[in-house]
């Protein structure tokens, strides 16, 4: 597994560690477009070659972009430095009850966790990710959420849904005529395109960065229905999570969410979740509804080169199934253990497109063809996708969060 990390800031008394619907808005006053509409931005920036200057760009796009800021309740324990000396129970408040001294009494602390996002609409709906405005640890508590724009007027922001799956939050702050922006078509995008980063690194404010998309469909081996990602090598440090990633034409084409770092500052590797996959989150989010995804039930795992050449699979074609849970989709379907799944409702099972990948990302209750190879013979089984358990997001070891 690539080691990721997160990319928010928590500053305060206590350091913490670190399918598609068209969206529905309210309509924007007469008068007032979004900050990126068709013939805003295009006018600004050239079509061909590098631009000479993102300034005029970033000036109609930077109003809609918001820092977040949470305000958290944490309860440590506090240590008895005189543990294990002759001095250890003359200390009462490090006690708590102890007699030996080494626990004491849980102390509240205040803390603050830093990040970015994104109004997409005038009357004040946000996007951001859900590691910004969760709490940073455990025991924590999030007692408000703040908004705050770049003319640093300041909203209290009300959680309307969050997805922890795919990192996603959509909060609400009560105001109108607010600028905005809109999503674009992230499968437009294409390696080597220029890209812009909006966001708040480090609690500094409001700041600019631009690169290129470095790779698409970048899966980082965290599992789930959500591990694909634009990288991008645009400057993305912690606080930068949540906000957005542009294309040339001011369209919101990502939501810069890690960076890979085995220092925890920038390297250039960054991973912007793709609009494509969020704005159908974004759009049940809204509705209040409850995100659900395809399930199969069963274990896969990838298959090596000899395993691929045992099965007369070409490389980077298929995964093993190891494991198949009883009465799930996958057994009632008849896949075994020892099948090689190759494709999901006529779509190939590779490394950009797991299996895990495929099934999450079917509605439930559907009927999918399954195409696989049986010892050696191919075949195609119809398998009843169900509905994924809640699941809690994997550990992540190296990857930050900006």
């Amino acid at each position: 597994m690539i080691p990721v990390r997160y990319a928010y800031a928590i500053t305060g008394a206590l350091l913490l560690s670190g399918a598609a619907a068209a969206m529905t808005l309210d309509q924007p006053p007469a008068g007032q477009t979004a900050q990126n509409e068709p013939g805003v931005i295009a006018a600004t920036v050239p079509r061909a070659g590098a631009p000479m200057s993102f300034a005029d760009m970033v000036a109609k796009l930077q109003p809609a972009v918001v820092n977040i800021s949470t305000t958290q309740r944490v309860q440590v324990q506090q240590q008895n430095p005189f543990a294990g000396t002759p001095f250890g129970d003359l200390f009462g408040q490090f006690n708590g009850g102890d007699q030996g001294g080494n626990g004491g009494t849980p102390i509240t602390r205040e803390a603050q966790s830093l990040g970015s996002g994104f109004i997409i609409s005038p009357d004040g709906y946000v996007v951001t990710n859900n590691h910004v405005i969760a709490a940073g640890a455990k025991g924590a508590t999030v007692e408000s959420i703040k908004v705050i724009l770049i003319d640093r007027k300041e909203y209290t922001a009300k959680l309307i849904g969050r997805d922890p799956a795919s990192d996603l939050a959509l909060l609400k702050v009560d105001a109108t005529n607010l600028p905005y922006v809109k999503f674009g078509d992230s499968a437009k995008a294409r390696v080597g395109d220029w890209v812009v980063a909006i966001g708040n690194p480090f609690g500094l404010g409001s700041t600019v960065t631009a690169g290129i998309v470095s790779a698409l469909h970048r899966v980082t081996g965290q599992g789930g229905a959500y591990d694909r990602f634009i990288q991008t090598d645009a400057s993305i440090n912690q606080g930068n999570s949540g906000g957005p990633m542009f294309d040339l034409n001011g369209n919101v084409i990502g939501i810069n969410s890690q960076i890979l770092s085995p220092t925890g500052g920038n390297v250039g590797i960054g991973f912007a979740i793709p609009a494509e996959e969020a704005q159908p989150i974004v759009n049940t989010l809204m509705k209040g509804t409850v995100i659900k995804r395809g399930y199969l039930g069963v274990g896969p795992q990838p298959l090596d080169d000899d395993l691929a050449a045992s099965f007369g699979l070409p490389k980077n074609h298929g995964e093993l199934i190891r494991t198949v849970e009883p009465n799930e989709g996958a057994a009632k379907a008849g896949i075994q253990v020892g099948d090689v799944v190759v494709r999901v409702g006529g779509k190939d099972v590779t490394p950009d497109q797991s299996l895990s990948y495929l099934v999450a990302n079917q509605n439930p209750g559907s009927r999918i063809p399954i195409d696989l190879i049986r010892q050696g013979k191919p075949m195609t089984l119809t398998a009843t996708i169900g509905t994924r358990p809640s699941e809690t997001p994997h550990a992540l070891i190296s990857f930050r969060v900006p």
